[in-house]
């Protein structure tokens, strides 16, 4: 199991990761018109709902991945032998003395009583395939936010939640957004009222504690006019020599004048493919910004997209990656600028470790019907040992009137002569590297809030040993 700085060595034993869980709902592997169903039913939702999730499947039916991204990896994931709901007993608890004692032992170890007495506003626990536990300070409940899960957001605010669902994922999209829509189950809605500006973050941890599991969250923010709001997602994995499937989701709407900042860490065991949909919409004024860490996995392929669909709209993706052995990061950033003075900034830095390999998408989109617009895309990749890669595939259309773009790319070897002069100081050759694999993401680590970069850089160091010497 991966989590926190000091969790990231640990694990539950065996019994305590999956025999002592009582499972109720277990539907067994692969995605069939019965398992979507029986999802629809369990969460008692209304005929509109369960007609999307079949159209869902039945589009889910008839699409493949791009193969020629990731092929080796790719064809490693045998989507049937994945299970796309296990639930635990007891779920969506306020109180955590009320929560089974297997549960309260794996929030304690990843660390959620300590973050939810800190700084955070509320804290969305999911294990495996649902929310196990729920939290919200009373102040900000009593000022009109919303924070619950997806299923509870569809039920008591269609009003809201309707309007926008799908909408910015569409079902066709590709066979990841297919799957998910089909069999989602957990994730957060948060809405955040005209002008208000939360000081406070909310969280989500996600986390897979069961093998061939197929974790399908859907998470949907709204940030009304001129409102201000910071999400964190925190999501890990338990360790097993099956593969585990995250499968999300992720939908974004700023309204005019709103801000969005959406951070995230991703530190999944080795075993783990993270196929991501991260859209979000900025109207007029707005402001969408990502920062993203990769870590762990068998394949991530993530590739957050900002719409930028009114005047003045900003949007920035801040991404580090580490590929270690066995490892693929496939990540990148989509900017689409469809309206007058909307700008852009895409910084993203690449670590390949040992035969660890990286690969930037980067995708730049300015309409004929904008002028003004700005873009600023920065791909730089670190190769730590000589059979380590990187690659890089930059797409920009420019159309419209007075538009610049500005794209700069480098690859990078870790300095011999570098090593060799710290080790004549003192320094081992694997706290040489480390210092230099640091140096190298250290502004952007320093763009993550205060307890994440300290987070991240003990990830760091914590996958380079044993990686050199």
């Amino acid at each position: 199991m991966k989590m926190s700085v000091e969790n990231s060595v640990k694990e539950l034993d065996t019994d305590e990761r999956t025999g002592a869980f009582e499972y109720p709902d277990n539907f067994g592997p692969g995605v069939s018109e019965k398992t979507v169903r029986r999802i629809s039913k369990i969460k008692n939702e209304d005929r509109w709902l369960r007609g999307f999730r079949l159209n869902a499947w039945h589009a889910f039916r008839k699409k493949r991945f791009p193969m020629h991204w990731a092929p080796r990896e790719l064809s490693e994931l045998k989507l049937d032998e994945h299970r796309y709901y296990i639930r635990p007993q007891d779920v969506s608890k306020s109180s955590r003395q009320s929560l089974a004692e297997t549960i309260r032992k794996t929030l304690s170890f990843l660390k959620v009583p300590e973050e939810e007495q800190g700084l955070l506003g509320g804290v969305k626990v999911q294990l495996n395939n649902e929310i196990v536990y729920s939290s919200m300070r009373e102040h900000l409940r009593k000022r009109g936010i919303i924070f619950v899960d997806s299923s509870e957001g569809l039920m008591r605010y269609p009003h809201i939640f309707r309007r926008w669902f799908g909408k910015l994922v569409p079902v066709n999209d590709n066979i990841i957004s297919a799957l998910n829509s089909a069999v989602f189950s957990g994730g957060c809605f948060i809405y955040i009222p005209p002008g208000l500006k939360v000081e406070m973050p909310l969280k989500g941890f996600f986390h897979i504690n069961e093998e061939h599991c197929g974790q399908c969250g859907r998470t949907l923010i709204i940030a009304d006019e001129d409102s201000e709001i910071t999400f964190l997602e925190g999501c890990t994995s338990a360790t097993s020599p099956e593969s585990s499937l995250h499968a999300s989701v992720g939908e974004m709407v700023a309204l005019p004048g709103a801000k969005i900042q959406y951070v995230s860490i991703q530190n999944f065991a080795s075993n783990v493919f993270n196929l991501v949909n991260l859209r979000g919409l900025a109207f007029e004024g707005s402001e969408i910004r990502w920062i993203d860490g990769n870590m762990g996995g068998r394949l991530t392929m993530k590739y957050p997209n900002i719409v930028l669909k009114g005047r003045k709209a900003h949007g920035e993706m801040l991404s580090i990656s580490l590929a270690n052995d066995g490892q693929h990061q496939d990540t990148g950033a989509k900017m689409n600028h469809l309206a007058d003075e909307t700008s852009s900034n895409t910084v993203s830095k690449s670590i390949s470790i040992g035969r660890g390999r990286s690969s930037f998408r980067g995708f730049v989109n300015m309409s004929e019907n904008a002028c003004q617009c700005r873009n600023n895309t920065e791909c730089d990749a670190l190769l730590v040992n000589a059979q380590s890669g990187a690659d890089t595939y930059p797409a920009i259309t420019i159309r419209g009137d007075r538009n610049s773009v500005q794209h700069e790319a480098s690859v990078s070897k870790i300095s011999a002569e570098k090593i060799f002069y710290m080790q004549q100081r003192g320094l081992s050759e694997a706290d040489a590297t480390s210092l230099c694999v640091n140096g190298f993401v250290n502004d952007l680590v320093n763009a993550f809030p205060i307890e994440y970069s300290v987070q991240l850089k003990r990830l760091i160091d914590l996958e380079m040993e044993g990686s050199v010497g």
